[in-house]
């Protein structure tokens, strides 16, 4: 049998193929150019508010309504003094509330969610539909309920803060986390108690660490909900110390009636981004793995 063999390539065929190829790479470039010209564009866009901040909390009083684009001198002035109004109490409360919250929203989200993902139990779609529901309810519309709870309970403030921004960040945890454990195959659990280990052993050994962009996902995004919450925390602290209040109610105090802080504004307001840039920039790459992977099943 005469085996087929292709024929040349002439040096005809090679210099019809290169110009297309040139072409090819030339609108690869420079459609890569375009869409990173595009991303640098808008990521200036969400920037410059904030460096407007920075200038704003900069400027002395003689020049805050000056039209310049750059203060004449600029002072640091209110990001030191902003401590000796109680921002620091401040801080320390909302960091308390963002992860109070935070941590009861683990301790009972991962549970409801693993349970539901796992088992079939009777009125389970009807279980989630009512978490699904509970995501509906503004805090607004319950706000005088709320406020009328907590002070016959006679909880403290920060106590009532947490509970309530866990409860109504629940849902959406145990919906993202229930996704994920779905997700996981239930095989490699049951292989890892065929080994030796328990059901709780497995979860612990096994299907966290596989869930852990999901978890990470539902805890960032409940730490940021409850660190911006404004509405229920000013109701709630109106009664309590200055100093003891979230930052979001702190940062409001600085409008007066007839008056506006503007430096201690904007400077308290650049300093309550800090923690939360911080929170993502080290956790970035896993909130980005669980919002793309974690619908998937």
């Amino acid at each position: 049998m005469t085996a087929l063999t292709a024929p040349p390539r002439t040096d005809e065929d090679t210099v019809a193929v290169s110009p297309r190829r040139r072409r090819a790479r030339r609108s690869r470039t420079l459609r890569t150019a375009i869409i990173a010209i595009v991303a640098y564009l808008i990521a200036i866009l969400f920037v410059l508010p904030y460096i407007e901040m920075f200038i704003v909390a900069g400027r002395t009083p003689a020049e805050l309504l000056d039209q310049n684009l750059f203060p004449k001198s600029f002072s640091f002035s209110n990001f030191t003094t902003i401590w000796a109004t109680g921002f620091g109490g401040n801080l320390q409360t909302s960091l308390l509330v963002a992860g109070g919250a935070t941590l009861l929203v683990f301790l009972v989200a991962l549970p409801a969610a693993y349970y539901s993902a796992r088992r079939r139990f009777r009125g389970r779609t009807l279980f989630l539909l009512l978490v699904l529901a509970t995501q509906m309810f503004q805090p607004a519309a319950m706000l005088v309920g709320l406020q009328r709870e907590f002070i016959d309970l006679g909880l403290p403030t920060i106590m009532s803060l947490i509970l309530i921004n866990a409860g109504f960040n629940l849902a959406f945890s145990v919906w993202i986390l229930n996704a994920f454990f779905s997700s996981i195959p239930v095989e490699l659990e049951e292989a890892a108690m065929v080994d030796g280990l328990s059901r709780f052993g497995a979860l612990l050994r096994i299907t966290i660490p596989l869930a852990m962009p999901g978890i990470v996902t539902a805890l960032i995004f409940t730490f940021i909900s409850a660190w911006n919450e404004f509405l229920v925390a000013l109701t709630l602290s109106l009664a309590s110390d200055p100093d003891q209040r979230p930052l979001t109610v702190a940062i409001n105090g600085y409008i007066g009636q007839y008056s506006v802080d503007w430096g201690h504004l904007f400077a308290g307001s650049l300093i309550a981004t800090i923690p939360v840039i911080i929170l993502f920039a080290l956790i970035e790459g896993r909130v980005v793995s669980g919002l793309t992977a974690g619908a998937i099943k």
